[in-house]
């Protein structure tokens, strides 16, 4: 694996030379723009609209707009003077529970592994970790990007999680048309409660996969060969009317095979025949005899027997 970033965690005054590693890649599959007339691939050229020209690397200058059409201009080295000097030290801050984070502050993922001698200080962070249950609070900068991150123990290995800082998470009372003051009805909560039960399982990674990038893989290899392309319409969805009908067709579409007859009850197991093995020798026995004469039949209703 490439390494992304060099330097070293601290904790108290304890330094742990590390590297850090991409914990996670993207699979997304690149396209590019191409000229449909005689299928080049298009270029993006630097050019200033001003003196309608191509601009090279070393004329560039990174700018902030702070009024429409005006900028203040900033040289490579005045940005690095204002970098923190500390960059390449990842200072833990504090120790907490992984429960009390938010999935939302999370971005992205990386491993580290211990650099030069700090085998030991790293194993020695690594167990301690571990048996307190805490992961570290940290502040790291990569690339002149500064993030707050979160470290802790993943399998065998130091894992680094990068974070947005608070102002950087947008508050849910900026989203519109959140319903206020709705009353739920209680039998389709229970549905609702029901049907989540039926979905609910231990956490497998493994069961999910990408479904677009293989159609687009498999749409890709058509194209390659030649193939001719037919794609079905998808199916448009429509808004849902009768939530509770929904709900029932979700469950019994999630109910496993062996209940989907008999949604209330478990299936009762068949009752054993009334034949007892002693019928069985005692007509086997009457087998062996012969047969029994017949029986002489009763009067009808109403008659007299002479």
């Amino acid at each position: 694996m490439h390494t992304v970033w060099k330097g070293a965690i601290s904790f108290g005054l304890v330094h742990v030379p590390v590297k850090m590693f991409s914990a996670t890649e993207d699979k997304d599959i690149s396209m590019r723009y191409v000229h449909k007339e005689c299928g080049s691939p298009l270029s993006y050229v630097r050019k200033c609209p001003v003196c309608e020209k191509e601009v090279e690397w070393e004329e560039i200058s990174k700018g902030y707009e702070y009024e429409k059409g005006k900028f203040v201009l900033f040289e490579k080295d005045e940005l690095e003077q204002i970098t923190d000097q500390a960059n390449k030290s990842i200072a833990i801050l504090d120790f907490v529970d992984l429960t009390e984070i938010d999935p939302i502050y999370f971005q992205k993922t990386y491993y580290l592994a211990p650099d030069q001698a700090g085998g030991n200080a790293y194993q020695l962070l690594k167990e301690a970790m571990q048996q307190s249950g805490k992961i570290g609070i940290a502040k790291i900068s990569i690339r002149s990007k500064s993030s707050l991150a979160a470290i802790r123990v993943l399998e065998n290995c130091l894992a680094i999680e990068t974070m947005f800082y608070p102002d950087e998470i947008r508050p849910v009372t900026q989203v519109p048309n959140l319903p206020e003051n709705v009353t739920v009805n209680e039998k389709e909560l229970g549905m609702a409660q029901m049907l989540i039960d039926q979905l609910s399982e231990p956490f497998n990674p493994e069961k999910y996969t990408d479904d677009y990038r293989a159609r687009l893989l498999e749409l890709i290899e058509h194209k390659v060969t030649g193939q001719e392309i037919k794609i079905a319409p998808a199916k448009q969805e429509t808004n849902v009317i009768d939530l509770m009908a929904a709900l029932q067709a979700s469950i019994e579409a999630s109910r496993p095979a062996s209940l989907a007859t008999d949604p209330g009850k478990p299936k009762k197991a068949a009752k054993p025949k009334a034949k007892t093995a002693a019928a069985a020798d005692d007509k086997q026995a009457a087998g062996a005899e012969g047969p029994k004469p017949k029986r002489r039949k009763t009067a009808k209703k109403n008659e007299t027997v002479s």
